[in-house]
This record gives C-alpha cells, sequence and structure tokens, in this order.
C-alpha cells in the first residue's frame, strides 16, 4: 500500500499519522494546547511542505510550517498572518491554507476570521491581505455565521492560476478571474432560508465548496441547509440534496480522480447537530448528485453523535481514494477503498477541527 501522511488538527493540538504497508503508526500532539483549524499539504516540492494554522489563547494565531513531515517546525519571526494596522481589524485565526496548483509555484492563499482573503508567494512564508476582496462594496452587509465571520473555503482552478473561489460564513461563494483584482458573488440558486429573501444575491452560509476531479467547472456545495451543483464555476448553482437523509451538513469533499463523485456526511439539523438519524455514515453520488449511497461498512452501528465539521473529511489523492474523517467526539476513520469500507484510526482525541491528507511515499 501507498505510504500516506495523514494529520489531525483538534481543539487541543495537531496529531499527525503514517501508514507504512497497511500499518497506521500515530505522533503528537504538535502544538499542545493550541487549536489547529487549518492543515495545507503542499505536494508541489520535491519533499511536500505541511502549514498549520494554530491559535494558542495565549500567544494568538500564527501559520507554522514542516519541511520533514512534521519531526520538526518553524514559524517565521515575523506574524505570516496580519491585517495591516489601517484596517482597524485583528487576526483571530486561520480557517484554511490553501497550496495553489502547479501554474502558480509557491502561492499559497490563507483563509482568516475576520473574512479575509491572504496570498502568499513563498510558500508560506509570508502573506499579503488581498484587499480587493475586504474592501468589496457588500463587506459591511456580511454577516457572522454560527462560528464567526470565516473565509474557510478556497478553490483554484488548475487551468488558470488566476481564477479562484472562495466561500465565507455568512456571506455566500465569491469568484474572482483576475487573480483578485475583482471579485463577485456568485450564490444564484443558492437559498438562505434563516433571510427574509431566501434568495440573495450573497449573505448565504455557505459550509463547503469542492471541485470535481474531471471538470474543474463542476463544483459541489455543502450549504446551510442545501447541497449543489454547479457547472459553470459557481456562476450557477442547481440543488442535488434529493436522496439524502438531510441536505444539512458541513462538509463535502470530491474524489480526487473520479468524475462526477463527491462525498458528504448529512447532519440531522442546524437545531440538532448530530449525524442524521444518529448513524454515522458518509454518503457518496458517483453521478454528479443524480443519486446518493449510504456508505458505513466498518463504521459504528449503534447511535451516533459524531459530529462531522466542514473541513473534516479529506482524501489522500490516491486511486483508489482514501478517505478520511474525524468527527467531535475525538474519533478518526478512514476508507482505502472509495469509501466502501471504514476502520476506526484513533478514539478518545480532542475535538477534531480539520483533517489532512496526502501520499507522500
Amino acid at each position: 500500500m501507498t505510504d500516506v501522511l495523514l494529520t489531525v488538527g483538534t481543539r487541543k493540538g495537531l496529531f499527525t499519522g503514517r501508514r507504512r504497508g497497511g500499518r497506521w503508526e500515530f505522533d503528537g500532539p504538535h502544538f499542545p494546547a493550541q487549536a489547529v483549524y487549518a492543515v495545507g499539504i503542499d505536494l508541489r516540492r520535491a519533499t511536500p511542505r505541511l502549514l498549520v494554522g494554530a491559535d494558542s489563547a495565549h500567544w494568538g494565531p500564527s501559520v507554522f510550517h514542516s519541511d520533514d513531515l512534521g519531526a520538526t517546525w518553524t514559524e517565521p519571526a515575523k506574524a505570516p498572518v496580519g491585517f495591516p494596522r489601517e484596517t482597524g481589524a485583528s487576526l483571530e485565526r486561520v480557517w484554511q491554507l490553501h497550496p495553489a496548483g502547479p501554474a502558480a509555484p509557491g502561492v499559497v492563499y490563507a483563509g482568516t476570521e475576520p473574512a479575509a482573503l491572504f496570498r502568499s508567494d513563498d510558500e508560506g512564508e509570508t502573506f499579503e491581505l488581498v484587499r480587493p476582496l475586504w474592501e468589496h462594496p457588500t463587506r459591511s452587509r456580511w454577516q457572522p455565521g454560527g462560528g464567526g465571520e470565516a473565509l474557510h473555503t478556497v478553490v483554484t482552478d488548475p487551468r488558470d492560476p488566476d481564477a479562484v473561489t472562495v466561500a465565507v460564513s455568512a456571506a455566500g461563494v465569491f469568484r474572482t478571474r483576475d487573480g483578485g483584482g475583482t471579485w463577485s458573488p456568485s450564490n444564484d440558486g443558492v437559498s438562505a432560508v434563516f433571510l427574509p429573501d431566501p434568495h440573495p444575491k450573497f449573505g448565504q452560509c455557505v459550509h463547503k465548496v469542492a471541485q470535481d476531479a474531471g471538470d474543474p467547472d463542476r463544483l459541489y456545495l455543502q450549504n446551510h441547509w442545501g447541497v449543489y451543483r454547479s457547472d459553470d464555476s459557481g456562476a450557477t448553482w442547481t440543488d442535488i440534496g434529493a436522496g439524502l437523509p438531510s441536505d444539512f451538513g458541513f462538509a463535502a469533499v470530491a474524489h480526487p480522480k473520479h468524475a462526477d463523485t463527491a462525498y458528504v456526511f448529512p447532519i440531522a439539523a442546524d437545531s440538532d447537530r448530530v449525524p442524521a438519524g444518529r448513524r454515522c455514515r458518509v454518503y457518496r453520488t458517483s453521478d454528479a448528485g443524480g443519486s446518493w449511497e449510504a456508505l458505513s461498512r466498518g463504521l459504528p452501528e449503534e447511535d451516533h453523535y459524531g459530529t462531522v465539521l466542514r473541513d473534516a473529511m479529506c482524501t489522500d489523492g490516491a486511486d483508489p481514494a482514501g478517505l478520511y474523517f474525524g468527527n467531535r467526539n475525538g474519533e478518526v476513520f478512514a476508507s482505502a477503498d472509495d469509501g466502501d469500507s471504514w476502520r476506526q484510526l484513533a478514539a478518545h482525541l480532542p475535538d477534531v477541527l480539520c483533517v489532512r491528507a496526502a501520499v507522500v511515499g
């Protein structure tokens, strides 16, 4: 079996796992007592670089990196992510670290709270605020979601380094096609059931966006109520939630190799944030949302209450895909066969906030 690195960010530090020859070994916690909301794995280098957004209650948030798969860590002398003084804003936390594609070597994006996008051109050593999004004319009307006003998702187009899509809770999806110079709301068809006008131009509480492996213009979106697909890079969206036990949830992941294949983890309701039907199940579509199937072989069969957060489910890029998710019970589960079967890798960890995995050997 391939050598896989798995990173698990929790409320109290980062845990790392390595699979060699089918056997898993775990290490950690790194950054003890710090909440780790964001991990990025940059595979564009000869040795992958790990990027971690850690949040110390005493020292505040920062971004660390490792060039030896987590054996040692470096924090730049100057805070890598910070708001310019004249903005009057201060960094609450880093929600997303996204290495851009091969067409943009060295570029890493950071999404933050308060909701902003930062760009690095030196592999995550330093970041600059993307001002046109920060100064967007709609910003004064953005509202924080239940977890805060967070830019939590960044999607880059592998064909065009100037095309970037972001998601903000609770402002919705925004797109740029000129490298961040201008931004447009892209929420046509996505509902905001909690607003007087349920179909505004912006203001949706989008939870996650994932890009299809076969068609970069095809995106999957898990909303605060509603699962959607776009076939035009987010310009318009179609509801594909029929067949799910609930269309509320946080996580959405696309298969890394197979077109039209994506995964979600349904949650009962915004007022009852436990797995739909009290069952620990991942749902997969293989026809771009035309139908869904429950994946539960090897997962707990009894009543289950472990909520999976927006970045707590991922793939490792392999084919068949390794799939991973962690929950707020501190459990981590893995599949090595596209989700057909599962095994538990860890239990009794702190609250799992994010997971990232990659083939590293």
